[in-house]
């Protein structure tokens, strides 16, 4: 890697910072070639140590508890690139760190199967009362099988699956829906090409439509200002009673509070949350529910997938550090060949 002089740290290695702990083997691979601060104590930096902590970087591996805007970029005037350990990047200001000159790249198709079994996963746990049962177990409330004083969930079977947002996960998701006879249902901000929607047996609806037809809702769209609270309220009156709504996506794509007020008073049958507004804080009125399944932000926590996250953000960070395109490079007008 050709490395530019006036980058190179006193160690004759360019210096990069790795904003949160990652495997160790990953670390050593990078230790080799660049002068590491690392954060291997995991804890998330202020606003203010963040700051801090870019100034004199070439490069830096973050996640998505580092808000990467203007303010952040203010004194890191060798910063080169910010590689995202995710898929999603509502923690980037794209314009302010285009503006600032810096490349941004995300960590694409790595999880895409892994967060689609994930999502299936936590669907079947809420239609099926899965973690409500385990816990009227542990409770000592099981004291003899019966048909009708057993929790009693919802099929999935030859029922109606709505997806709200239909890119890589959620057409991942429509394909497993198949698997079980599924009718498939979607929204998408465009509609698919046919040949993708015959691939995932999915028919594009209006939101409201999928709203009212489904029985069983997930939401796999990225956060955008134009997305914050897509179900609220008024989206939650729309579903059936016997419905369920898993989300998956972004905290701030639902209204948690409207939810757990719906969920109380029976509105809709259950709700499955791997993600949360102001996470990892959680709304107390949905910790009093017992038809919520809470799962913390772990759609894409498999170790095989985790590290491969990791590995395509050390891969971007690499390209754009040795003058290359880096693979999944977000804001592309910067890279000139």
């Amino acid at each position: 890697m050709n490395i530019p002089a006036n980058t190179q740290s006193k160690s004759h290695k360019p210096k990069i910072l790795v904003a949160r702990a990652i495997f160790p083997e990953a670390l050593a691979k990078l230790e080799k070639s660049f002068e590491v601060q690392s954060n291997q104590v995991d804890q998330v930096f202020t606003p203010q140590e963040l700051q801090n902590a870019l100034s004199g970087v070439v490069g830096a591996l973050v996640t998505g508890s580092e808000r990467i805007d203007a303010v952040a970029l203010s004194g890191a005037k060798d910063l080169k690139i910010v590689a995202n350990i995710s898929v999603g990047y509502n923690n980037f200001d794209v314009p302010a760190i285009s503006a600032a000159g810096v490349m941004a790249s995300n960590t694409p198709d790595v999880l895409t199967d892994s967060t689609a079994d994930f999502g299936f996963a936590l669907l079947m746990a809420t239609a099926r009362r899965i973690t409500e049962s385990e816990h009227w177990i542990r409770n000592g409330k099981w004291e003899q099988w019966s048909i009708v004083n057993n929790p009693l969930g919802m099929d999935l079977h030859h029922s109606t699956l709505g997806i709200i947002g239909m890119g890589r996960i959620g057409q991942g998701i429509a394909k497993r829906a198949l698997g079980f006879g599924m009718k498939v249902i979607y929204h998408n901000r465009s509609r698919l090409p046919e040949v993708d929607e015959k691939a995932c047996g999915a028919t594009y609806v209006s939101k409201e439509d999928l709203l009212r037809n489904a029985d069983h809702v997930i939401l796999v769209l990225p956060y955008t200002a134009e997305n914050h609270h897509t179900i609220g309220a008024k989206e939650i009156d729309l579903m059936k009673s016997t419905a369920t709504l898993v989300n998956i996506a972004r905290g701030g794509i639902v209204d948690d509070l409207a939810l757990a007020q719906a969920l109380k008073a029976g509105k809709i049958f259950a709700a499955g949350l791997d993600v949360f507004e102001g996470e990892p804080k959680v709304n107390p009125e949905l910790l009093k529910l017992s038809n919520v399944v809470l799962a913390p932000h772990i759609a894409s926590a498999t170790e095989k997938t985790r590290r491969a996250m990791v590995d395509l953000a050390i891969e971007n960070l690499c390209a754009a550090l040795d003058g290359k395109k880096p693979p999944s490079l977000i804001n592309t007008e910067l890279f000139k060949a």
